[in-house]
């Protein structure tokens, strides 16, 4: 009202009407001076976002209906001021964390979000919401803000909330159903990721040489482990004796623990030189095949066939004192190479091809001899010459 002139004395009533309408059309009481088109365009603006406010609710609460959290009708409308909205939120949150959606680690047990209902609960939820959201790489840069808070209590924060976190519920379950349905082993994602693949095949292998069948898509690693050691101990006593003795037979402590690992640390650096050796000798040979002119037209199928090969040669080894641990007693057992045991495994066809003969390439300067001296035919003039005196005759 502080648009309107104090009224001083009397004023009929007709003209406090108009006064009241002029005052109404400037503004004077919080409202835009607005015409009649206008108005009915803010009207139709307003019915609009009234229409989609409503069908967005619909449809949070149909997704909340089909995830199985029904039950809380108008909890989105009221906000993180209501208890009933706020437990929906932990509940979908604790799911979410069950299923592994969640990247940072968490006791068991431990909440992700609490409810609360004392003073400070609001507070402490919207601060722990943040969080959560910052986590699940919320799309919504007002949700997860550097002021989340704030954000959080407008008028349709809420359905923004939940919808997010019924899309990421439903996701999450969409991805342990195809794990549970897809038989094939996968690696684990993040982090990890070759050594998980290595494990999976390894544990493949040892079902294969067992021979069990592979494990029921969800089965546990416990019971997957004790199949395993029922299975090895029925077929343990059709072994000979002494065919699993372990080759480490002391007991290891810290010192020797250390040792072994400095042993390792040093052999992998000295293979791995011997590796580069060899890798690099490889290089240089395969290179030496595009040197001819007859190779230029070939030039692309060879490193079609060359390179996914060498790009699996690497110069770390891969072995590791898990491998000393679980080697046995006849590892160490000396074979010769050249008997028909070894040789029937190692032979193949190129050991039968005879290289003929090729020339000398030198690089040898210790067994150079010295040139021997060219020949020359006898000169005319030449002959023995007597340097000495010559005698003289006695007169007679």
């Amino acid at each position: 009202m502080g648009a309107l002139k104090p009224l001083r004395g009397k004023m009929p009533i007709g003209q406090c009407r108009q006064t009241l309408r002029g005052a109404r059309a400037r503004g004077a009481f919080g409202a835009e001076p607005a015409t009649g088109r206008q108005g009915a365009r803010r009207g139709d603006t307003l019915m609009e976002a009234v229409k989609a406010e409503a069908w967005d609710g619909a449809a949070v609460a149909q997704d909340l209906l089909a995830l199985g959290y029904g039950g809380v009708p108008g909890a989105a409308s009221r906000g993180a001021s209501c208890p009933d909205f706020r437990g929906l939120c932990v509940r979908l949150a604790a799911e979410l964390a069950t299923l592994g959606a969640l990247e940072q680690q968490r006791e068991a047990g431990a909440e992700v979000l609490s409810a609360g209902d004392g003073p400070g609960a609001e507070e402490d939820f919207l601060r722990q919401l943040g969080s959560l959201l910052r986590e699940l790489h919320c799309p919504d840069r007002a949700l997860c803000g550097g002021d989340g808070a704030a954000a959080l209590r407008q008028p349709d924060a809420g359905l923004r909330l939940l919808r997010f976190l019924c899309s990421e519920l439903q996701a999450t379950r969409l991805l342990c159903l195809r794990s549970l349905l897809d038989p094939s082993p996968r690696p684990p994602l993040g982090e990890g990721v070759v050594e998980g693949a290595g494990m999976v095949q390894e544990l493949d292998l040892t079902l294969q040489a067992l021979g069990l069948p592979r494990p029921a898509p969800g089965t546990p690693a416990s019971q997957l482990l004790q199949e395993l050691h029922a299975k090895i101990s029925e077929l343990q006593p059709s072994l000979p004796p002494g065919s699993l003795q372990s080759l480490l037979s002391c007991s290891l402590d810290a010192p020797r623990w250390e040792a072994l690992e400095s042993l390792s640390q040093s052999l992998r650096d000295q293979y791995r030189c011997r590796r580069c050796l060899l890798l690099k000798r490889l290089d240089l040979t395969t290179s030496a095949f595009h040197w001819s002119d007859r190779a230029e037209a070939q030039g692309e199928a060879m490193r079609a066939v060359l390179i996914p090969i060498r790009e699996v040669l690497t110069p770390e080894s891969d072995i590791s004192i898990a491998h000393v641990l679980a080697a046995r007693a006849d590892v160490s057992r000396l074979v010769p190479a050249t008997s028909v045991a070894v040789r029937r495994g190692t032979c193949c066809a190129i050991n039968k091809v005879l290289m003929g003969n090729v020339p000398d390439r030198g690089g040898r300067p210790n067994e150079l001899e010295p040139p021997m001296p060219t020949w020359r035919s006898r000169r005319e003039d030449g002959g023995p010459q007597c340097w000495g005196r010559k005698k003289k005759k006695k007169k007679k």
